[in-house]
């Protein structure tokens, strides 16, 4: 922040934001808005409304745009003029056998058949295996892993209909959207849809008619909508983005712990089956716990993402950097982060301002304004996308190319899962992040304002510590992510901005480590960086001098540094495990062992250290046949009316352009083209191919 009044209007931002985040979150429509409807249909009713002023129960199962909802909004019809109530006996519906008799054989063949892929990856075969085999099943896979068709394939297999407990309406939408485009029959439930066509939905699913159907958690809540479901024959509950059921997890949701009732509503206990991208051990054990798993299988498939570049930029002026990077990607598709609804909105007019195609996404915008953002960008109308943190999860785009922390984000968990909406369809893509020190107050005001509980503000705290220090490792980026989950690389990334450098040496460093380490020895403990680098650097300020820190033996030892370069070399060992900082809003640095071994010259320091500013990496321009296929590829998404990643993803396009498939059989090989989507579009790109060759 340039100077005080810029801070206090920040301050006063940021309260408002989340003044407006905890009254979503209560329920309450706050000030000028209508209360939602009262009325609510009978669910033992085929169709026909109950007495709007004199209903049972408590809780409407679908409510105008539902604040708890991450988007979605739009009216619901009134009940029909004169309709008297009516109460309708509905005989509870057989159950159908919920342990499925399929092999895996079968599964594959659905692969083969509706996805167009020859074989399920090594995590996926045995996720799949468990379920099929009537086992809960927790699989922990990071975003680009296929999670989705290891609930979606054994849904395929199951008799009656899988119900997919999913976050954001967004996504249902996409998930559904791809399903169909591939022949599989399913739908979602939530507050964008009129009660007759619920109702309509709910009819068609008793009837057999689709394999999943999507619902939000809050939907949960209400008592009724649980009645509604129970008439329904449910071999399975799919469970995704399952750490929003954890109090530890980045994004608890307390609508997730209503799983368990959906299930006793049901006749039968359906095959309960979770999956997340990102949870630690306490994660998972909350997982397990709280969704009542029985005798679950756990599967930890790897966190490591080989087709990201990650990528930290710190000292440079944000700005400048976003620009270069943008220009030099002007033909592919970007989603930028920022912390604050503010700041999207500040960054998505200068992108327009620069002439760059560009759109935002956050709460403060009306249900109609984000669905008409989201889909811009998902049909490329839209090549780069600002959002704020909190609506992250709702863009889901397969060939997103990059993905810029304009901020740094409160947590790894946070920032893992954001940054994994990049290359989704197994294309290299970068991840970079975009670091400067206000970054870290910015996210300890959020917490002090967000968090009241003590022990969770210490743990947010920690967490936010961890996040730092990813900032300024000089290890493998990747690497770093993988351990902080719990998992082990057996070799370093080779591609991220520590790895491939070619501004960063291995030097040694210890000399100014046992500088830095017998200050803060000399300064009892008791002080934050930004006063040891003072006194290092052999500061006039007054509090140095008031302090009468100017008599220690280490000030001024490294007077030859800049202030700036001194906290960066603190915040390394900090990193590294040298030092460590206390929790609260004012850290303190503390010797650890470590530094113990460095100051009796038992040990030495030596670090990958950069030489010179880096910049993010340079990406080779796609070739001329890629674009070319990428262009067919546009005229038929806007034929059919859907998102050109929904005809195929670029990961196909690519292998297209070095098979140059002619004929049906070739096609047919290509990873991606599936029996439905050849059948749906095939010809169109064969034909491409044939004028090529003659």
């Amino acid at each position: 922040m340039s100077n005080k009044n810029d801070w206090d209007e920040w301050i006063n931002d940021i309260d408002k934001e989340l003044s407006e985040k905890k009254r979503e979150q209560a329920g309450d429509p706050g000030p000028g808005e209508p209360e939602w409807p009262s009325w609510e249909p009978d669910p033992r009713d085929g169709g026909f409304w109950d007495d709007p002023r004199g209903g049972e129960g408590t809780g409407a199962p679908w409510t105008e745009g539902d604040p708890r909802e991450a988007s979605g909004g739009g009216a619901w019809d009134e009940p029909p003029a004169g309709a008297a109530p009516r109460r309708t006996s509905r005989p509870m519906r057989a159950s159908a056998p919920l342990r499925p008799t399929a092999t895996m054989e079968d599964a594959q063949e659905l692969l083969r058949k509706y996805y167009g892929y020859p074989d399920f990856r090594e995590g996926q075969k045995r996720v799949i295996a468990s379920v099929i085999s009537g086992t809960d099943t927790l699989g922990i896979m990071p975003t680009g892993g296929g999670k989705s068709i290891c609930y979606q394939v054994p849904a395929m297999l199951m008799e009656g209909t899988t119900i997919v407990v999913s976050p954001l309406i967004s996504l249902m939408k996409d998930q559904v959207d791809g399903l169909d485009s591939i022949g599989v029959p399913a739908t979602y439930l939530n507050s964008t849809l009129s009660y007759a066509e619920v109702s309509k939905r709910i009819r068609m699913a008793e009837q057999g008619e689709y394999k999943l159907l999507y619902v939000a958690p809050e939907r949960l809540e209400s008592e009724r909508f649980l009645e509604l479901l129970s008439g329904l024959t449910v071999p399975m509950i799919a469970v995704d983005e399952a750490h929003c059921v954890s109090q530890w997890g980045h994004d608890f949701r307390p609508s997730y712990m209503r799983v368990n009732e959906l299930v006793n509503h049901l006749p039968r206990r359906p095959i309960l089956a979770a999956f997340t991208a990102t949870a630690t051990d306490q994660v998972r054990e909350d997982i397990v716990k709280h969704l009542k798993l029985a005798e679950p299988q756990v599967f930890v498939t790897g966190f490591a993402r080989t087709n990201l570049s990650f990528s930290v930029v710190k000292g440079e002026n944000k700005r400048d950097v976003l620009m270069g990077y943008i220009r030099e990607h002007a033909d592919e598709a970007g989603i930028i982060y920022a912390a604050t609804r503010k700041e999207v909105d500040q960054l998505c007019e200068y992108l327009l301002r620069q002439g760059i195609a560009a759109g935002k996404y956050h709460a403060g915008l009306t249900d109609t304004e984000r669905a008409d953002m989201q889909e811009k960008f998902l049909y490329d109308e839209v090549r780069v996308m600002v959002a704020s943190n909190a609506f992250g999860m709702g863009i889901d785009k397969s060939n997103v190319r990059y993905v810029i922390h304009y901020n740094m984000p409160k947590n790894m968990e946070a920032y893992y899962q954001e940054a994994g909406r990049a290359g989704r369809d197994g294309e290299p893509s970068d991840c970079t992040l975009l670091f400067s020190p206000q970054d870290i107050h910015i996210q300890k005001f959020l917490i002090e304002q967000s968090v009241s509980d003590p022990q969770r503000q210490a743990q947010e705290y920690r967490r936010l510590q961890q996040m730092a220090d990813y900032c300024h490792t000089p290890q493998c980026l990747q690497r770093y992510i993988v351990r902080y989950f719990g998992g082990e690389m057996e070799q370093d990334c080779g591609q991220c901005s520590n790895c491939a450098s070619p501004d960063l040496e291995m030097t040694d460093i210890t000399l100014e480590a046992q500088q830095i380490f017998s200050c803060v020895r000399r300064m009892r403990e008791r002080f934050g960086m930004t006063l040891v680098a003072s006194v290092l650097k052999g500061s006039r300020a007054k509090k140095v001098l008031d302090m009468r820190f100017d008599q220690l033996s280490t000030y001024g030892l490294m007077k030859n540094r800049t202030e700036k370069d001194i906290i960066d070399r603190i915040q390394l060992l900090v990193a590294e495990g040298y030092l460590q900082l206390t929790e609260g809003q004012y850290p303190v640095l503390k010797l650890t062992p470590k530094a113990g071994a460095v100051l009796a010259g038992e040990e030495r320091v030596v670090q990958r250290v950069r030489v010179k500013p880096a910049a993010p990496a340079v990406k080779e321009v796609e070739n001329e046949l890629f674009d070319e296929l990428r262009k067919l590829r546009s005229e038929i998404a806007k034929r059919e009316g859907i998102p050109p990643y929904i005809v195929f993803p670029d990961s196909t396009l690519r292998e297209m352009c070095g098979v140059k498939p002619t004929n049906p059989a070739a096609m047919l090989k290509i990873k991606g083209v599936g029996e439905a989507k050849f059948f749906k579009y095939g010809a169109y790109f064969i034909e491409f191919f044939k004028g090529l060759s003659g």
